[in-house]
């Protein structure tokens, strides 16, 4: 069931848009490459000089000697090459270090479920904002907060709820965990619940971009979470579009034991409520259909299904068991919502029971 307000509560005025940053930056020309071996190996543009190409090997080395160790690559070797045309070089971490203690073999199915602990489980709740923000109150969220409290702890998480924090708080607490030992835990789960636009998520006081919340559990970072599952649900808009929905008709159907190296950001799960670009509805009274959803199976088939089957479900569920009832903003009215589920995981996430 959803509001009968005149509009869908995580209504944001005043969009900021997204900058178009590729077509607003000027491409070299691109020029025939040239075999004069008389040619300086800069990269500058003009006649008489070789152009940047899309292969790491063919950019200029940072050394001015030349590699004559047995691992130099030489033309009967195949290797792989990026499909970029500039490139970092990172922050000059190599991955997780040796000696990090692996979770599970490199070719388990499942993640290690079976630690003493669950793991922790961050719930920041926002109903109320800095009044300079000029956005309205997110009526139903503390419905949301409890629910998750009450599912996440019948999961054996260890629940930490806080509302209406300011952003400088989030960050200080994300980075606190970060730093705990979670060696003897399965995993670490992290919810937000608030307004949203396009890349922006609202503290109390201000927008940050959602990526902060989860920066700091890098592999790298984050060493004894490294090859765990992390998870991130998060309840807010992504724009101030609207899903319209499309009526369909019936029709017919058819009857390990070595080491490893991992990247730094391998195993992380992060869900939206809403696709890029489109709002999140939420229930003054019952809550966020999303959030409604997640609790609903969750309860469900928990221990049933691996967690990516169960936001399936979830998306399921949003999808053809909840529609905006607005009769009198017929702009409003009879709106549809679909999450967005982007996964990092390497093996499946079932919750064994503790």
């Amino acid at each position: 069931m959803a509001s009968s307000l005149p509009g869908p509560p995580d209504l944001i005025s005043d969009m900021v848009q997204p900058v178009d940053l590729v077509n607003s930056v000027q491409h070299p020309a691109v020029v025939t490459l040239e075999q004069h071996h008389s040619l300086p190996a800069d990269l500058v543009i003009g006649n008489n000089h070789r152009m940047p190409v899309d292969m790491l090997g063919d950019l200029p080395s940072t050394s001015s000697t030349e590699d004559h160790s047995p691992d130099a690559e030489s033309p009967d070797i195949t290797s792989d090459r990026l499909d970029a045309r500039w490139f970092s070089r990172g922050t000059g971490s190599n991955g997780v270090p040796a000696g990090v203690p692996m979770p599970t073999s490199k070719d388990a199915e499942t993640y290690n479920m079976n630690h003493r602990r669950r793991g922790k489980a961050y719930v920041f709740n926002h109903m109320n904002f800095d009044p300079r923000l000029q956005l309205r109150p997110r009526n139903g969220t503390n419905c949301d907060r409890d629910n998750l409290r009450i599912n996440l702890r019948q999961l054996d998480f260890e629940v930490e709820v806080y509302d209406d924090l300011p952003f400088k708080e989030i960050e200080r607490i994300l980075e606190n965990a970060s730093l705990e030992d979670h060696s003897d835990a399965d995993c670490i789960l992290v919810t937000v619940l608030s307004h949203g636009e396009l890349g922006i998520l609202y503290a109390s006081d201000q927008p940050y971009k959602p990526d902060r919340l989860w920066s700091h559990f890098s592999a790298d970072k984050c060493q004894s979470l490294a090859g765990k599952p992390k998870m991130f649900f998060i309840q807010a808009c992504q724009g101030d579009q609207l899903d319209h929905g499309l009526n369909m008709s019936r029709t017919e159907t058819d009857a390990g034991a070595a080491s490893y190296k991992i990247p730094n950001h391998a195993d992380f799960l992060i869900a939206y409520s809403t696709i890029p670009g489109f709002y999140s509805w939420r229930n003054t009274t019952a809550g966020s259909w999303f959030v409604q959803a997640f609790c609903h199976v969750i309860q469900r088939e928990a221990y049933s299904r691996d967690l990516l089957s169960i936001m399936t479900r979830v998306c399921r569920k949003v999808a053809f068991d909840f529609q905006s009832n607005v009769p009198g903003d017929y702009v409003m009215h009879e709106k549809k919502q679909i999450p967005c589920v982007t996964s990092m995981l390497t093996r499946d996430v079932i919750f064994t029971r503790k």
